[in-house]
């Protein structure tokens, strides 16, 4: 009778864990923005705002909880070292540092790519060029995808980290001590045109014209959740895909630009950060080698400047097999232009870029141009699921 009890008692636990619904917890290296909620990532933050992965789910007892982090990538990284998180969209460096420190993650998707980087200082400053902020104060967030940027930008010129007074703030924090005289100069992204335009930067440089300077963002996964759930691993990247595909449709342009600005950068200004360049560029999901290089080349140097100490192979690390099925499934196998590794459109079939492309470690400090408009007209936009 005991044993009858003891069996019967299992097979309600095991019932009762098959109904619990599945959570899929997404960290994103970024705080949210507004009522509801929202970021500027590219299109995982259109993906959150329109609904696109929970489309994937529609019917099912799943829920997909965003998670955003004000600590930005190293908090994300802890998030996953804890086993809090099953994916995460943060940039390359952070995503670099949690695989190099033994977290067993899947590169599965690449999210965003050649976002300027721009160096601006007071109207008034004696500073002019890169090379003239030796000795000079300046902040970004350490360990975050901003750090490797600012050290090529420095390295490009002839300058070490150590030899500028670099305070390690966040980019709020950065901005406001920027403004009450405190830094002598501000690295950023679009922001710093906001600040131009009110009188109270000038610019000095941009990575308009180098951006293998700039960094890249990526969806990863854990191991463990990849290989436990793969059909759900499949629907959250076929979501995504479906949201970038949306996204590079120049009809909804406006609306991605109005809900990236969102974030704190007016839409006057990404309409000059982006002028004459499709969206499709920047927010592809393709490991192509333009981008395959851009992560190898954040390994190199992330040795370089000792930011880590262990090494792996980034093409075992990156996992094409859900992207590929996303874009046989939705028909976009030839939808997106591939890019060799200095930029330059791939010919053949877009959306199908060579395998084990990454070049030799000779080749990867060559840099990249900033790519060039697709090679082919736009397609009928993929329909945003309904709200």
């Amino acid at each position: 009778m005991i044993r009858l009890t003891l069996a019967f008692l299992g097979l309600l636990t095991i019932f009762a864990a098959q109904a619990e619904p599945l959570v899929i917890r997404f960290g994103v290296a970024s705080p949210s923005y507004g009522i509801p909620p929202g970021f500027a990532g590219g299109a995982a933050g259109v993906a959150h705002a329109k609904r696109f992965i929970e489309e994937e789910f529609k019917g099912q007892d799943v829920k997909v909880e965003w998670i955003f982090f004000k600590g930005v990538g190293p908090a994300v990284n802890e998030a996953m070292g804890n086993g809090q998180l099953d994916f995460a969209f943060h940039g390359d460096l952070p995503s670099i540092v949690t695989r190099a420190n033994g977290v067993r993650t899947r590169a599965v998707m690449a999210a965003t790519s050649r976002a300027t980087i721009y160096i601006g200082v007071a109207p008034n400053s004696p500073i002019h060029r890169v090379q003239d902020l030796k000795g000079k104060r300046i902040a970004f967030t350490k360990g975050t995808a901003s750090h490797l940027p600012v050290v090529r930008i420095l390295a490009a010129h002839g300058l070490k980290e150590r030899d500028l007074k670099v305070l390690n703030l966040d980019a709020p924090t950065a901005q406001a001590a920027f403004l009450a005289g405190d830094l002598d100069a501000l690295i950023g992204a679009a922001v710093v045109l906001k600040f131009r335009d009110q009188g109270q930067a000038r610019l000095i440089y941009s990575t308009r014209s180098a951006p293998t300077f700039t960094s890249q963002s990526h969806i990863t996964v854990t191991d463990a959740f990849a290989t436990a759930r793969p059909d759900a691993t499949r629907r959250v990247v076929r979501g995504l895909v479906r949201a970038a595909r949306w996204t590079a449709e120049p009809a909804n342009r406006d609306e991605v630009i109005s809900l990236w600005s969102r974030a704190g950068v007016p839409v006057k200004h990404w309409n000059e950060e982006l002028a004459g360049e499709p969206l499709a560029v920047r927010t592809s999901p393709l490991y192509d080698p333009f981008i395959t290089t851009r992560l190898q080349q954040a390994l190199d140097d992330a040795h370089r400047f000792r930011l880590v100490r262990r090494d792996f192979d980034v093409n075992g690390w990156i996992d094409r097999q859900y992207v590929d099925a996303a874009l046989k499934d939705l028909g976009l196998e030839g939808f997106w232009t591939a890019y060799d590794a200095e930029g330059r459109p791939l010919p053949g079939p877009a959306g199908v870029p060579p395998r084990g492309a990454t070049p030799p470690r000779a080749s990867r400090q060559a840099a990249g141009a900033a790519g060039s408009p697709l090679s082919r007209e736009m397609r009928t936009a993929l329909r945003p699921p309904a709200r």
